[in-house]
């Protein structure tokens, strides 16, 4: 058995074990934390070995077509499964005084996210990400932190924009199959198509008109501009866990599918003019558009909501440029927004518990009596703004320099002209977040509210996460290397 099939089980059968009745929050955090433990030391084994999938194993399922339940990673899938255990135990130990849903549902998102990310089976990735997104749906509707009827609307929202998406990139994923597959019998082998396609790359139009439908499909999942309206309400709902959760490490498979599936199949698609130029547009559309939009939020989880989408942007930038620099910068950005947008949602969460509104015109000067809290949020901010020292810093740089590796005196392309538009978002970055510390933290509040710092033991998942932006960012090669040639 591969130590991956471990990984993925462990969190799916603490799930079971609650449901049938054992102590959720010991059987939560025990699965979690043996959980990441696996995880860094498949890291810390793989670091040593040559790049290329290892700890592979297959399970074969149904010989016609070929499906099996196989399992490998290389250094971005283990990045993403790093962050996936990160978020999850920071999520579950989180939870308390609620019923035993919430550490169900937790432990299948980060179990969902887990078998989506370690699989190598196309069939299993998908399915995969479909269990992590039903409970995601079920507890905006039945915990989310609104009324009944507009929690039960935002989770309709998010079921039909969700569902849409996920529709569309089945259609592009069953495309991908046939026409890679070769010979008479079916296969959903990722290593067996992605071979194919090296044998006998199918014409540039053609790539190009797959790689548009996995774009789309894909960047529904990942809320790309015009596709995104669904994501900052769902966020804003969710209960604290589930935010954590979605928006940190769920959100995160459409751009993993682009760089797994997509772009090794179909490299030349890509790189085509007008599909090139439609993926440029949609990324201005998230960084610009919903930079704007979140300046105007008055509450912190819209805030929060909206900047989570317009991240995005800059992943789609890396990927839109596609040189191996830009792509590592993408992959450790991905890394870095989980980590700082979940310790952000977490805190939020303990704010709204703790205050009973996230309003800005009704906080202030909690610097005063919740000191901890203070230093905890600003590392989580401060890394969404990319403040040098902090992991989201060495992404964004990243994808800035890899998109201008081609770059000509005097010849600027289409991607330049992205590049240099999307580098007004970090000054709307520093805007809003500034913004909100100061409204939040500095002065005094109108309404005179006051929060305390948790204790000790409530303040450990966020200085696990805090400390994971200072330290990656501080040596962001240690995940840079961990991807080794995968990109």
């Amino acid at each position: 058995m591969s130590v991956l099939e471990i990984i993925i089980a462990l969190p799916l059968l603490a799930a079971l074990a609650v449901w049938l009745g054992a102590p959720a929050r010991a059987a939560s955090l025990g699965a979690t934390f043996v959980n990441l433990a696996l995880v860094l030391y498949a890291s810390v084994q793989y670091a040593a070995k040559p790049a290329g999938l290892a700890f592979t194993n297959a399970r074969v399922v149904l010989e016609n077509p070929a499906i099996s339940f196989a399992v490998g990673a290389d250094g971005v899938s283990l990045t993403l499964a790093l962050l996936t255990s990160l978020v999850m135990l920071a999520a579950v130990w989180q939870i308390e005084d609620r019923p035993n849903i919430f550490y169900i549902s937790s432990l299948l998102i980060g179990g969902g996210a887990m078998g989506a990310f370690l699989t190598t089976d196309v069939f299993f990735i998908y399915a995969f990400h479909e269990l992590a997104l039903i409970p995601t749906f079920l507890m905006i509707a039945l915990h989310g932190r609104a009324d009944a009827a507009q929690r039960k609307a935002v989770a309709w929202k998010a079921t039909i924009y969700l569902g849409a998406g996920s529709l569309v990139l089945l259609a592009g994923l069953a495309w991908v199959v046939l026409e890679f597959s070769g010979g008479s019998k079916l296969t959903f082998d990722l290593e067996a198509l992605r071979n194919q396609a090296q044998l006998t790359p199918l014409p540039v139009a053609k790539q190009a008109q797959i790689f548009f439908v996995l774009l789309l499909g894909f960047g529904t999942l990942v809320s790309l501009f015009p596709f995104h309206s669904w994501a900052a309400p769902a966020y804003a709902t969710a209960p604290t866990p589930v935010a954590m959760l979605h928006s940190g490490v769920l959100k995160k498979f459409g751009l993993y599918g682009l760089i797994r599936i997509a772009l090794p199949l179909l490299p030349q698609g890509a790189q085509v003019e007008w599909v090139q130029n439609a993926l440029l547009l949609m990324l201005l559309g998230n960084i610009l558009v919903m930079g704007l939009v979140t300046i105007h939020a008055n509450r912190l989880d819209d805030t929060l909501a909206n900047s989570s989408v317009m991240h995005m942007g800059y992943i789609f930038l890396g990927l839109a440029a596609g040189t191996e620099i830009a792509l590592k910068g993408a992959v450790l950005l991905m890394f870095a927004h989980g980590v700082s947008i979940a310790l952000l949602f977490g805190l939020c969460g303990r704010m709204r518990n703790q205050l009973g509104t996230l309003e800005y015109n009704k906080l202030g000067g909690l610097a005063t009596h919740a000191p901890a809290f203070t230093v905890l949020f600003a590392f989580g901010a401060f890394a969404s703004i990319g403040l040098p020292g902090l992991a989201n810093f060495a992404g964004e740089v990243m994808v800035f320099a890899g998109s201008f590796t081609e770059f000509k005196a005097g010849e600027l392309s289409n991607l330049h002209w992205t590049v240099i538009l999307a580098l007004w978002g970090v000054v709307m970055s520093a805007v809003y977040m500034l913004r909100a510390y100061r409204n939040i933290f500095h002065g005094s509040a109108n309404t005179g509210l006051f929060m305390t710092d948790p204790v000790f033991s409530q303040r450990l998942p966020f200085i696990l996460l805090a400390a994971t932006l200072l330290v990656t960012g501080c040596c962001p090669w240690l995940l840079l290397n961990l991807m080794k040639s995968a990109l």
